[in-house]
């Protein structure tokens, strides 16, 4: 099965990113869930984690050189939404 790129993010209460892929489904996703890694402690912050942005090519989001997630851990691990 080919993943499908993102298509929209957005950063929602303090953890979440709800995720639109270009096949039309979207997923929640509890970035918390990478919290104890110390490359990602910085979406802690809120106002950082809001700042989230798609990378060329819908592959992944990211915040910054050092933070970003891809499209595959974004598909497999989100949760469907309604």
């Amino acid at each position: 099965m080919q993943i499908p790129k993102i298509l929209h993010v957005a950063a929602s209460d303090h953890k979440l990113l709800t995720i639109i892929f270009t096949n039309g489904e979207k997923k929640i996703y509890d970035v918390s869930r990478l919290w104890d890694k110390e490359m990602f402690a910085p979406l802690k912050n809120p106002s950082f984690f809001k700042n989230v942005k798609i990378e060329k090519g819908g592959y992944a989001v990211y915040w910054n050189d050092n933070i970003d997630i891809s499209e595959y851990e974004l598909w497999k691990n989100g949760k469907n939404s309604q």
